[in-house]
């Protein structure tokens, strides 16, 4: 079955970089765009990145634009989110979607000092 597995959230101080990845089976991976969403307590889910099934266009959020980086290994099967420069308004829990509906578990990104 379809299973989406994100992973290197965690905590980390104003200015500071993570890269989270998201593991992917069950599906032809390099037939589909890929994306990053987050969700921020009391706050709507939102799209943060997309990638195109062969990785030649990506489209940002204007609130990460210059900052955060989608990325993806196709032979792999994973999707990555570098993400520089972070910012309190950053933390969230990131979710890995993709392109027909279905949804990681998320990972915990904790902006603070």
């Amino acid at each position: 079955q379809v299973q989406l597995v994100e992973s290197g959230g965690g905590l980390v101080q104003p200015g500071g970089s993570l890269r989270l990845s998201c593991a992917a089976s069950g599906f032809t991976f390099r037939d589909y765009a890929m994306s990053w969403y987050r969700q921020a307590p009391g706050k709507e889910r939102e799209l943060v990145a997309r990638i195109s099934r062969l990785g030649t266009t990506r489209n940002y959020a204007d609130s990460v634009k210059g900052r955060f980086t989608i990325s993806r290994d196709n032979p792999k099967n994973m999707v990555y989110l570098q993400m520089n420069s972070l910012k309190s308004e950053d933390t969230a829990v990131y979710y890995c979607k993709v392109e027909f509906g279905r949804w990681g578990q998320g990972t915990q990104v904790t902006v603070s000092s």
